[in-house]
């Protein structure tokens, strides 16, 4: 299987690559400058001149892609869609590293996480633009897609536990009754599902058990 992670020098990149290199996996870092992660090769490219020609060879492509600015928020839609119009039809599955608050917190999926009056402001426009860019991706029925939602409380620095709980639509607590997952082991959770396959055309999310 060969992998390729975009925006691989990010925090979540980087430790996608490193989960995958360790299981000694065939993973290519797609990074805009020189590559930081621990791909042993790379393609510097930004993700919006890729062609098809770049990916066709991966199996699986991870999408892990973030913005952060009120000026570059908008492009979780532009290289979501960019992507997703050069496999366009093509057997390549492509993995997308989503956000929690487009989950929903009802079992009639009428409100989002990022509806709920406790959901802080200042995170709403990058839910919002991340949200807008998973509705456009439901859409694509011509392209593998994957959406992984992290928990609510998405941990950069917390500890890899190596256990996780795959769930669906829904914010999901664990045992303890929290929402929250580190970025290690969201990245175990990604790297299986890109060995799996088994959720194609299908948001689902993860949450430390």
């Amino acid at each position: 299987m060969k992998i390729a992670v975009l925006a691989a020098n990010g925090r979540a990149g980087q430790l996608i690559v490193e989960e995958a290199v360790n299981r000694n996996l065939d993973v290519t870092a797609v990074v805009r400058g020189k590559n930081k992660s621990k791909a042993p090769k790379s393609i510097s490219k930004d993700i919006l001149n890729l062609t098809y020609e770049d990916l066709k060879d991966f199996n699986v492509i991870i999408d892990a892609f973030g913005a952060w600015t009120s000026e570059t928020l908008p492009l979780h839609s532009t290289t979501l869609k960019h992507l997703c119009d050069i496999l366009s039809g093509k057997e390549n599955r492509l993995l997308v590293v989503g956000g929690a608050g487009s989950l929903y917190v009802n079992k009639e999926h009428t409100q989002r996480l990022m509806d709920t009056k406790d959901f802080p402001d200042d995170f709403k426009p990058l839910a919002t633009n991340m949200a807008k860019s998973l509705d456009e991706l439901r859409l694509r029925d011509d392209v593998n897609w994957t959406y992984l939602s992290p928990a609510s409380d998405f941990q950069a620095d917390g500890k890899r536990t190596g256990k996780y709980i795959l769930a669906g639509e829904e914010l999901t607590n664990n045992s303890n009754g929290k929402s929250e997952i580190s970025y290690a082991d969201f990245a175990i959770a990604m790297v299986d599902e890109a060995v799996s396959g088994n959720h194609i055309k299908e948001r689902i999310s993860v949450v430390v058990e």
